[in-house]
C-alpha cells in the first residue's frame, strides 16, 4: 500500500516510511491510497468472530500488503490482550468501554500496536535508533510511554501542557524513566504540538535523530482504533440489535472518529456518527458553516479533547473530497449527512455525569459524559446507539468524586503508577528550546 499527503507535495511512501517518519515533508498527514472494502459475508457475520480475528481482518486490509501474515497476525494478537466490552445503559444506549488496556484507555490500542510495528520494520529493515515525539493533552502520553516501554532500539519524548493533565495521568508517563521522557511544557496542548510538528520540519534535527511520532497523526496510530468499532457492531450482532447503529465519539484531535469513518468507508455497517465534542467547538462550527477556523484551546474538565485545531480534520476532509472524488461544498454535504456534531461546557458535563449516576448506577468521565449526552439528544426512535466511554473515571479521581458526591476505588494499576518518583524535564514552548534539548540527546 502506497502512502500520500494530505497536502499533496511530498512524494508517495511506502508503509515503512509513513510509520517511522510520522509526517510527510509537506507538513501533510500521510493517506492511504485505497480503501479496501471487507467481504459481505465477513462484515454480516463478525458476532461469531473473536476481537482478535476481527482485527486481524482490518488490519490485513491496510497493512497485509507490507507485513508478512504470521507478522502481522502476532502483532494484533500481542496488542489486544484484553476486550473491550458494550454495557448496556438504557434500553438503546450502550457504552463502549475502551478503558481495560495497560493504561485504562482507549488509546492503548494504537499505542501497542504501532509500538510492534515500529519494532517489525527496525528488525526487518535495520532501521537506526528511532525517537518517538509525542504531544499529549492526557491519555496520549501514558498509552504511548506505557505501549513502547522497553523496546529496543526506540526512545520515546512525551511532551504535555504543565499543569493541565491529571494527576494520575501525568504519573503514568513520568514515573517509568528507562527509554521514556517526559517533557513539561509551560503552555497548552496545541504548543506540545507545535512543537513535536516544528520538530519533523527542522532540517538540521532530522539529521542528527531519526524522529517519528507516536499521535494520532501516525498511520500506524490512528488506524488500528477502528478494530473496537467494528467489534462494537459484533457485539451489537450478539445482542440482535446491530440494525441502525449510530456511534457517538468524544472528539479532541480527532484520530478516534476518523479510524470509524475509515472503518465505515470498508463497508462497517454503522448508519451514522456523533462526533461530541467539549467547548472547544472547532469542528461543530464546521458542521454547521462548511468554514474551518481554528483557534487557541480552552481548558476544561475533559482535558483529553482540549483541542483547537484537530490535526485529523485534514484526513476527514480528505476522505471525502480525495477518494470520493467530492467538491469542497459536497464534501461538507456528505460529511453533514454522515456526521452530526455536539458541544458542552463544563456545567453540561458535571450535570450529565451526575445524572447519568444517579440514574443508572454508572460512572462516566467527563470525556465519555460528551458522548452519552450528545447520544442521549441526538438518538431516533428505532435507533440502537453506542458511545465510547474512553477513560476510566478512576484518572479523572478529583474530578469524578466531587461532581457525583463518590470516592471511586482507584484500580491497582494506576495506584502503582502514581507511586512513583516524578522525572520530567521542564521546557518552555519555544521551539528554540526544545530543539536544542534535542540536539544535546
Amino acid at each position: 500500500m502506497k502512502y500520500y499527503s494530505t497536502n499533496n507535495q511530498a512524494p508517495i511512501a511506502d508503509l515503512h516510511k509513513a510509520v517511522v517518519k510520522g509526517l510527510a515533508e509537506d507538513r501533510g498527514l500521510y493517506m492511504p491510497e485505497r480503501i479496501k472494502q471487507l467481504p459481505a459475508d465477513f462484515l454480516d457475520n463478525m458476532r461469531d468472530l473473536s476481537f482478535q480475528e476481527i482485527a486481524y481482518t482490518v488490519a490485513d486490509a491496510f497493512f497485509g500488503e507490507d507485513v508478512d501474515a504470521g507478522s502481522l497476525k502476532q502483532i494484533v494478537y500481542d496488542t489486544l490482550a484484553f476486550e473491550t466490552p458494550i454495557v448496556k445503559l438504557e434500553e438503546n444506549i450502550y457504552s463502549l468501554e475502551l478503558f481495560h488496556g495497560p493504561t485504562l484507555a482507549f488509546k492503548d490500542v494504537g499505542a501497542r500496536f504501532m509500538a510492534r510495528l515500529l519494532q517489525y520494520f527496525i528488525k526487518q529493515e535495520g532501521t537506526e535508533k528511532v525517537n518517538v515525539l509525542v504531544a499529549t493533552s492526557g491519555d496520549t502520553g501514558s498509552a504511548v510511554a506505557n505501549g513502547f516501554l522497553g523496546v529496543d532500539g526506540i526512545h520515546v519524548y512525551v511532551l504535555y501542557p504543565k499543569g493541565k493533565v491529571s494527576k494520575i495521568q501525568e504519573s503514568q508517563f513520568t514515573t517509568l524513566g528507562k527509554n521514556i521522557t517526559a517533557i513539561e511544557v509551560d503552555g497548552v496542548f496545541d504548543d506540545c504540538q507545535a512543537l513535536v510538528k516544528n520538530a519533523f520540519m527542522d532540517a538540521e534535527l532530522n539529521q542528527h535523530m531519526k524522529l517519528t511520532s507516536a499521535n494520532s497523526i501516525n498511520v500506524a496510530r490512528f488506524l488500528p482504533q477502528a478494530f473496537y468499532y467494528f467489534n462494537a457492531v459484533a457485539q451489537l450482532q450478539r445482542e440482535g440489535k446491530a440494525d441502525r447503529c449510530v456511534i457517538c465519539v468524544p472528539s479532541g484531535n480527532f484520530g478516534n472518529i476518523c479510524a470509524a469513518l475509515f472503518g465505515h468507508a470498508m463497508g462497517m455497517p454503522v448508519k451514522r456518527f456523533i462526533a461530541a465534542n467539549n467547548a472547544n467547538d472547532v469542528f461543530f462550527n464546521y458542521l454547521q458553516s462548511g468554514k474551518y477556523n481554528p483557534k487557541a484551546s480552552i481548558q476544561t474538565l475533559a482535558n483529553a479533547m482540549d483541542v483547537g485545531d484537530p490535526s485529523n480534520f485534514a484526513r476527514i476532509i480528505d476522505l471525502y473530497s480525495k477518494h470520493q472524488q467530492l467538491s469542497p461544498e459536497e464534501t461538507h454535504q456528505r460529511i453533514t449527512s454522515l456526521i452530526s456534531g455536539a458541544t458542552y461546557n463544563d456545567k453540561q458535563i458535571s450535570e450529565t455525569m451526575r445524572q447519568c449516576f444517579a440514574e443508572t448506577g454508572y460512572t462516566l468521565d467527563p470525556h465519555g459524559a460528551c458522548g452519552y449526552r450528545a447520544l442521549k439528544e441526538q438518538l431516533q426512535l428505532g435507533e440502537v446507539g453506542v458511545f465510547c466511554e474512553t477513560a476510566h473515571p478512576a484518572k479523572f479521581k478529583e474530578t469524578v468524586d466531587s461532581i457525583i458526591g463518590g470516592d471511586i476505588e482507584i484500580p491497582e494499576r494506576l495506584a502503582a503508577f502514581m507511586k512513583g518518583q516524578k522525572q520530567s524535564v521542564e521546557m518552555s514552548k519555544e521551539f528554540a528550546d526544545f530543539k536544542e534539548f534535542l540536539l544535546k540527546q
